[in-house]
């Protein structure tokens, strides 16, 4: 037995690979279904918009138009043609885009309300406990 050595050790905590297992399968959930929620709102959004004559900057509306690099090549018009048909493509994206950051917005404040209520503690069984000043007001 050596000069610093303790016959008694306290046992090691393992320490976690990530989080469980369940949340990475709520995650991969959510970035199929975000996605895919926020295209279709987007799509109904701008149909009901020009339903009701909504003023949707006509620059959207305006059909896909590629590049004459595009035509040159017989693999990028196979693969971007199908695009061009689609009317209002752009006015679709742009509102899509803006349903993903609304709903991934909410649904992260959700999330750090629920962590700060049922998450862990702030200070681990290792951490110095935080400082007790108190502070006078300066008056002059």
């Amino acid at each position: 037995m050596g000069k610093y050595s303790s016959s008694f050790q306290k046992p090691i905590a393992q320490k976690s690979d990530g989080p469980h297992v369940i949340w990475r399968g709520i995650g991969c959930l959510m970035m199929l279904i975000v996605p895919a929620i926020s295209i279709a709102a987007g799509i109904t959004t701008i149909n009901y918009g020009l339903a009701h004559n909504w003023p949707i900057p006509y620059q959207l509306l305006v059909s896909l138009h590629l590049p004459d690099f595009f035509y040159k090549s017989s693999g990028l018009v196979i693969i971007f043609y199908p695009l061009t048909q689609i009317p209002n493509l752009l006015a679709y994206v742009i509102v899509s885009l803006l349903y993903i950051v609304l709903i991934g917005g909410v649904i992260s404040v959700i999330y750090a309300f629920i962590y700060r209520a049922v998450g862990p503690s702030r200070y681990g069984p290792l951490d110095e406990p935080p400082p007790k000043i108190k502070t006078k007001r300066y008056t002059r």
